[in-house]
């Protein structure tokens, strides 16, 4: 990762990381259809696992008993998602991998929707303990990283 893409999301509010993890998301599984049409088992592979850790690590991060109905919906979602990219990979489809991408990037556009409305709500104030500024004598611990929650 470049020390502008670190420094951009240094600041960015945890919905704005979301976003970013699906633009993650979207660019493996394009890198694995391209893969598929190239004959690249291996690059298929080493993308489809980039893409599926993401998924992996998003659903992780719910928290049902905050999200509610919304986080279980996403859940369902990322359970989908995993099982449409597995079965691209193992059928070698592109279909199905942009398949994949269109129901992924329908997705992130809005979580981007959500971060934008955000950022008009209150462009002053930090709304999030992530975008606070890191001082060089305190770093935040893991356990003070906020949790997502759908």
């Amino acid at each position: 990762m470049s020390s502008y893409q670190q420094h951009t999301l240094e600041g960015a509010s945890p919905v704005e990381l979301v976003v970013a993890l699906y633009d993650g998301m979207v660019r493996f599984l394009y890198a694995a259809a391209a893969a598929v049409e190239a004959g690249d088992v291996a690059a298929r592979r080493a993308a489809v696992k980039r893409a599926l850790d993401i998924m992996i690590h998003l659903q992780a991060r719910l928290r049902m008993d905050i999200g509610g109905r919304p986080a279980e919906v996403l859940s369902e979602f990322y359970a989908s998602i995993f099982a449409l990219t597995l079965q691209a990979s193992q059928t070698a489809s592109v279909e199905r991998f942009h398949e994949a991408i269109r129901c992924v990037r329908n997705v992130r556009d809005a979580w981007r929707q959500v971060a934008q409305q955000q950022l008009q709500q209150s462009p002053v104030s930090v709304p999030f303990p992530a975008a606070r500024p890191r001082s060089a004598s305190s770093a935040h611990a893991a356990s003070d990283a906020p949790r997502w929650t759908a």
